[in-house]
């Protein structure tokens, strides 16, 4: 009796968690060796000078030290390549591996110590004495732009301005009926792993081969960078993936440490291992986000949006990294997300600073650009008197009119280029204000019930999705009859294990438990693209695809008269060809591999709610209910999703209120531990509703799927600071900077009272200073 699987759709728990809960995790600091060497990273304690001297003799001369190598040591200082959305003009501004002449930000790495114990190399690092001539620091980029101290031996402190264009919005504006005009921030924040990171490289000095145990998100690229790097060829270079705690964008990247730990095994012939301390982390790993905005809204008196324009400012930090530039692009080209914009001139000048360099933060360039937009369609909605969530609805792109092209991105080639696939945005928006009740809500807009003030808030998104080169899938018949599934895709933590098997497995006919789903490390297949952009489920099980069809179609051509077999078949675990039934492991060593190649982008797209309360008195706020309504075009695993969804919402809810990196204006780090940078706890998660569909499957990938990793955050900043203006009206309190924390809105809140009492004062006729 043959079976028909139904895997895909139905909520799976994951199968990784098993071993993950019961200690079978293996992070880099669980990989011992017998002869393992520990790596320290020194770095630099101000924030932008020159490198007069690197006094290491007392540290080379402690017991138990092997090596110290500085930049003159290494010779050709390598620079760090660019993996996307790289401009001409960002390649004066990358990152050498080392600082050889010039630190440019605290944290930057100066030398790296190696020792036979961890205590040992942290002594030594300690006793490393950096001579550094301090330059004037360009501490944000207000400064930078000014150009009065350069960071580069360049022209100009800005590395490059995205142009982003659609319509004519000059001429739109000067026609509008209605126009409004404010500004914005959005703080310095970024991702916080469970674990820090960590890197352990081996040379085998007899077949000069080098393995290093640490690559996640994209193990090829790395392994084909440390190669050029090291002078060596990719087939000489392993990359072995590890357990992570999370990547969310930042991990995973090529960092200083990804060349510094792999030179020095090659240069001792050892085993060396660096783990990342959590001040390290918050110095030199990717930051996010550092932006203000200047942004203007053009609609007609009935609420339909004629146009949006405006310049944004972003805080690249000391260096354009592997993906610095992907944020500030996508801000350019997202800041309108699923709205109906006609007419579209956004300028994003990119500016280095003495800050640790930027890269991506889940959801990146999105959250930032969804917190511009949706500031400004409420303000425009409160102006021209139209309910907030009538003014979105209107504005919605209809049906009809996907695939919508994004705005142009000017004096760039068409890869830069876009447009959203397919969607019913009215149709989630509406679901979204149903399961919320907007309308019941509605009531409590702006009302004061003991001692809080509360308001409501809907915004909507689009999310980014199957971005990066193709990825790939191998299948291989093992000889217990299972099927192996090698993927080029990554795991960081999302799930990826779980959601795989379940493709494949459908795909195959196959209990789950006869798929056995490895990824990630360069010795599985021959290129892979790794996990980021949402892109794992849609580029990985497509690829899947491809190769269960053609494993099936090796299965038939090995099989016993073939020529005659017919269409082949499995069925209850026994592989059906003609009228013959085999065994699966009959055709154990059967090896197939494919590659899917996306042609476009996928977006997924929804609608989140919030209502708050704020104490006036303090300037705290309680998220009371959030509702979130998404669709994924195709569900694979409702269980996985939804865990997904929150966390990206919780996330979304620490960059909002909490998340905050400070330097002072010597470009010190202020925030290094967690006892400066909070986080949500489980204490601050509010009640969360969230639903995912699969109304409209995406038509650009055989599984019809689309990202949704990211989803869940992209809006919350700009749904959340609505809803807490709509409950500060009384006090006028336009919430335009993030985070939203207390004393900020306590301020906002205070000014808005003596605002207010000034008013009444001037209109008061018994005022003599108010009189003519």
């Amino acid at each position: 009796m043959s079976r028909s699987n139904a895997f895909v759709g139905s909520p799976m728990p994951r199968i990784e968690d098993a071993r993950l809960l019961t200690g079978g995790a293996r992070f880099v600091a669980d990989l011992a060796r017998h002869d393992l060497l520990h790596a320290v990273i020194v770095r630099s304690p101000l924030a932008h000078g020159r490198i007069l001297a690197v006094d290491a003799d007392a540290a080379r001369a402690m017991d138990g030290v092997v090596a110290l190598f500085t930049a003159a040591d290494i010779g050709e200082v390598p620079l760090i390549p660019i993996r996307q959305h790289g401009v001409p003009e960002g390649e004066a501004y990358r990152q050498p591996v080392i600082a050889a002449d010039r630190v440019r930000y605290v944290g930057e790495p100066v030398a790296i110590v190696v020792a036979r114990e961890a205590a040992v190399a942290e002594d030594a690092a300690e006793a490393v004495v950096v001579d550094i001539d301090p330059l004037p620091v360009v501490a944000d980029t207000a400064i930078s732009a000014r150009d009065e101290t350069l960071v580069f031996a360049a022209p100009t402190n800005r590395v490059t301005t995205f142009r982003a264009r659609a319509g004519g919005a000059d001429a739109a504006f000067a026609a509008a009926p209605y126009t409004r005009r404010a500004r914005f921030a959005v703080q310095r924040h970024t991702a916080s792993p469970m674990e820090t990171r960590g890197l352990l490289a081996e040379w085998d000095g007899e077949s000069g081969h080098l393995t290093v145990h640490g690559a996640t998100k994209v193990p090829f690229f790395n392994r084909d960078t440390l190669a050029t790097m090291l002078g060596l060829g990719a087939g000489d270079v392993t990359l072995i993936e590890v357990d992570v705690g999370g990547g969310f964008g930042a991990r995973g990247e090529f960092y200083p440490e990804d060349f510094l730990i792999p030179f020095a095994a090659r240069r001792l012939g050892a085993r060396v291992r660096w783990l990342e301390d959590r001040r390290e982390h918050f110095s030199a790993m990717n930051h996010a986000r550092e932006m203000t905005a200047e942004m203007e809204i053009a609609c007609e008196r009935d609420g339909r949006v004629i146009g949006i324009r405006g310049t944004v400012d972003v805080d690249l930090g000391a260096y354009v990294r592997t993906n610095g530039l992907t944020t500030p692009r996508n801000v350019a080209q997202f800041v309108t997300g699923p709205y109906l914009v006609p007419h579209i001139a956004i300028d994003v000048a990119v500016h280095v600073t003495n800050k640790t360099p930027t890269g991506t933060y889940r959801g990146p360039g999105r959250y930032e650009a969804s917190f511009f937009c949706e500031r400004l369609f409420d303000m425009a909605a409160r102006d021209l008197g139209v309910d907030r969530a009538e003014f979105r609805m209107m504005n919605l792109i209809p049906e009809e009119r996907l695939p919508y092209p994004l705005a142009h991105m000017d004096g760039l080639d068409a890869s830069w280029q876009t447009e959203l696939d397919n969607g019913a945005y009215g149709e989630v928006m509406a679901r979204c204000l149903e399961t919320f009740d907007w309308a019941a809500k509605s009531r409590l807009d702006g009302r004061l019930v003991d001692g809080r003030h509360h308001g409501i808030a809907v915004g909507a998104f689009v999310e980014g999705g199957a971005g990066g080169r193709g990825e790939t899938a191998r299948m291989t018949i093992t000889a217990d009859g299972m099927v192996e599934v090698a993927v080029g895709s990554t795991s960081l933590g999302q799930g990826l294990v779980t959601i795989l098997t379940q493709i494949a497995a459908d795909a195959l006919s196959l209990p789950m438990d006869r798929i056995r789903l490895v990824h990630g490390s360069t010795n599985l297949v021959s290129q892979g693209g790794g996990s980021f952009h949402s892109r794992s489920t849609v580029m990985g099980g497509s690829a899947i695809l491809l190769a269960a069809e053609a494993l099936l179609q090796a299965i038939g051509e090995a099989a016993p008269h073939h020529e005659a077999a017919g269409k082949v078949r499995i069925e209850d675990g026994m592989v059906a060809v003609g009228d013959a039934r085999l065994p699966l492991d009959a055709f154990a060593g059967l090896v197939v591999e494919r590659q899917f190649f996306n042609k476009k982008l996928t977006y997924s797209y929804g609608a989140h709610a919030a209502h708050v309360s704020v104490d006036p008195r303090t300037g705290d706020v309680a998220v009371l209910d959030y509702v979130t309504v998404d669709d994924v075009g195709r569900v694979i695993n409702p269980l996985t999703l939804h865990g997904q969804v929150v966390g990206a919402l919780v996330q979304g809810l620490g960059s909002t209120f909490l998340e905050e990196i400070r330097y002072d204006e010597e470009g010190q780090l202020l925030t290094g531990s967690f006892a400066d940078y909070l986080m949500p706890t489980a204490t601050e998660v509010p009640p969360v509703r969230a639903i995912s569909l699969g109304l409209r499957p995406c038509p650009n990938n055989p599984i019809g799927a689309k990202g949704a990793g990211e989803g869940g955050l992209i809006p919350v900043g700009g749904v959340i600071a609505n809803a807490v203006a709509a409950a500060l009206a009384d006090f006028a309190v336009e919430p335009n900077t993030l985070p939203l924390t207390p004393p900020r809105l306590w301020h906002l809140i205070e000014a808005g009272r003596r605002a207010a009492s000034d008013t009444t004062n001037a209109d008061d006729p018994t005022n003599a200073e108010a009189r003519p």
